[in-house]
């Protein structure tokens, strides 16, 4: 199959633009699927040492990938705990 993309690369120069703009899309897309996969509290992957890992985030965790206006630093915690 590389075979064959390098043989169209080849022979139609302007395709090697979409070539690169589809890998570099679809290994960003692989990339943030692994970061929500290992790093979103919502996902527990070993269940019997910790189960709900969500209810261990502190107020000045940040979870969230980008956050626009938030400092997370100076939040204090509301509520009580569980």
């Amino acid at each position: 199959m590389l075979r064959q993309l390098t043989g169209q690369a080849k022979k139609h120069a302007k395709l090697i633009p979409l070539f690169v703009f589809i890998g570099t899309g679809g290994t960003g897309a692989a990339l943030f699927l692994l970061h929500l996969a290992l790093f979103n509290p919502d996902v527990c992957w070993d269940r019997k040492n910790n189960p709900e890992p969500w209810n261990k985030l502190g107020p000045n965790d940040q979870y969230k990938f980008y956050s626009v206006n938030v400092d997370y630093s100076k939040l204090k915690k509301e509520g009580t705990d569980f």
